[in-house]
């Protein structure tokens, strides 16, 4: 499942990963965007060009949004302590065209256990021409068999939680994934609670 904002684990994704050496790219399609609980399109495509070595990850990924795309550019390290516990540390940039929002730029934490993974994004918000806000992100996700759970919220000068449950599977070398997602008021443009079922397809391929 390679849409990064709806499969919804992308720097997870990839950090697991990281013992694999070289290039992969991935390209996909979201019935419905969101990301971090909050609507960003009615359909988006998306594509993603990564490359791992040694625990150390680089990478850039685009979708179309409303009035122009954003464009994402990430880097870090990941690895594996005694017992199967997990880590990672990274940073991840978020840019548009067109005016639809402003740069965030974020430190990423990550550890894992098993089923379980714990994902912490402290960063700013440049804002147009308002000040400059700070945020927290942290969510806590389980996956087993192909079936994910999430819980997250916002704190700082963001607010709101959502909650996230769906199935992700391949189907020859195509990903399929189905979300349900229920966010707050905070997370709501529209001012109400919300909810969506997303759906998603994607596929993934590794440079030789």
């Amino acid at each position: 499942m390679n849409i990064r904002k709806i499969a919804l684990v992308a720097l997870m994704l990839i950090t697991s990963g990281a013992a694999h050496a070289g290039a992969s790219g991935n390209l996909g399609f979201a019935s419905e965007y969101y990301y971090r609980g909050i609507f960003q399109a009615e359909s988006s495509a998306s594509g993603g060009l990564d490359y791992e070595s040694d625990g150390f990850y680089v990478g850039t990924w685009a979708a179309d949004v409303k009035d122009g795309l954003e464009i994402d550019g990430y880097f870090g390290y990941g690895g594996e302590l005694a017992d199967g516990l997990g880590y990672s540390v990274g940073y991840t940039g978020y840019f548009y065209t067109g005016d639809f929002d402003d740069t965030y730029q974020e430190i990423n934490l990550g550890s894992s256990l098993g089923i379980f993974a714990l994902d912490v994004a402290v960063g700013t918000y440049k804002n147009f021409s308002g000040p400059t806000q700070s945020y927290t992100h942290y969510s806590l996700s389980v996956e087993k068999n192909g079936f994910f759970g999430k819980y997250a919220a916002f704190s700082q000068d963001f607010s709101g939680k959502y909650l996230e449950a769906g199935y992700s599977a391949t189907v020859g070398d195509i990903d399929l994934g189905i979300t349900l997602l229920l966010n707050d008021e905070d997370l709501n443009t529209n001012g109400e609670s919300d909810q969506a079922l997303i759906f998603t397809v994607g596929k993934s391929f590794d440079f030789k």
